[in-house]
């Protein structure tokens, strides 16, 4: 088995070193694990060698002597593309060198990558929340689908990158546990954002409105931390023109593949559903990278949200 350095530190393969990606791994830096880092954008990359990290010229360099590979990429192709193929990380990682895949894709996709790689691989589904923010403070919440004695040999080190690590059952689960999240938070966001206008347009000011619902029955995250309307939360996406955090164009993936599931395993998700045609409309108008809770400013109607397939 690949062991622990000393002083607990592990050599670590990290392949996608985006706004997410390089954060995760400048944590890893900063609590003393030797990373190496790979990501199509050269920029990335000497980002993270700036900070400590060594610099891969290749997935298959970046893998090969590393005791725990990180992924976090795009979508479930670009994951299969990464493990995939000679050049790819199933081919180049050692043969007891953990793969933690941490991008938000559909449940199969992890069950894939067993699939294609050689019996006894060991293999989790970790996802995250926490958005940008908490990739750079090393907060998200781990969502981790795998052999539970595995995810417990792992949980100091995903430690180093996120301050909540949950087990979710076999591999998959952590995906699934992704999906359902943040079904709900595109819910509720829109739903916030819709008693907010409701309110504003009859005379309400919205941090008198948004103080009453936060502690009332309408309470939720949204209103404690991450309020859609500008001027109301200082350090929220809305307050610096909806710029970072958590993109339009991620919210409308993420619940593309929670609808994806829910068809897939025959669960009605009305309301799941009505979120994803709403975010896919906000998209299509043109706010794609703006942080998600510029819904807020967009009002999109029934007619239109209904239209979306």
């Amino acid at each position: 088995m690949a062991t622990e350095t000393q002083q607990g530190t592990w050599r670590v393969g990290f392949i996608g070193l985006g706004n997410m990606g390089g954060p995760m791994a400048a944590n890893l830096v900063k609590a003393g694990h030797d990373v190496r880092g790979f990501d199509l954008s050269g920029a990335a990359v000497d980002r993270l060698a700036a900070v400590g990290g060594r610099a891969a010229t290749s997935i298959a360099d970046a893998v090969r002597d590393a005791q725990v590979v990180i992924t976090m990429l795009p979508a479930g192709e670009h994951v299969l593309a990464a493990y995939d193929g000679p050049e790819g990380v199933l081919a180049n990682a050692a043969a007891d060198a953990v793969l933690i895949d941490s991008s938000t894709v559909p449940p199969e996709i992890p069950r894939q990558l067993a699939k294609l790689a050689r019996p006894g691989t060991l293999l989790l589904d970790a996802p995250v929340s926490g958005g940008t923010a908490g990739a750079a403070a090393g907060t998200l919440t781990f969502m981790v689908g795998g052999d539970a004695a595995l995810v417990e040999r792992m949980r100091p080190l995903l430690a180093n990158m996120g301050r909540a690590i949950h087990h979710g059952g076999p591999l998959g689960a952590g995906q699934t546990l992704k999906l359902c999240n943040n079904m709900l938070l595109g819910i509720l966001m829109a739903g916030t954002s819709e008693a907010l206008r409701l309110g504003i347009a009859n005379g309400l000011d919205p941090k008198v409105l948004s103080a009453v619902m936060q502690q009332s029955s309408g309470r939720n995250w949204t209103l404690e931390v991450y309020n859609p309307c500008p001027g109301v939360m200082e350090n929220a996406a809305s307050s610096r023109g909806y710029t970072g955090g958590f993109a339009t164009d991620l919210m409308a993936k993420d619940l593309r593949l929670a609808h994806g599931a829910a068809k897939a395993s025959d669960v009605a998700t009305p309301l799941g559903d009505l979120a994803r045609r709403i975010f896919e409309v906000h998209r299509a108008n043109g706010h794609g990278a703006l942080d998600f809770s510029s819904i807020f400013q967009d009002p999109v109607t029934l007619a239109q949200a209904l239209d979306v397939k």
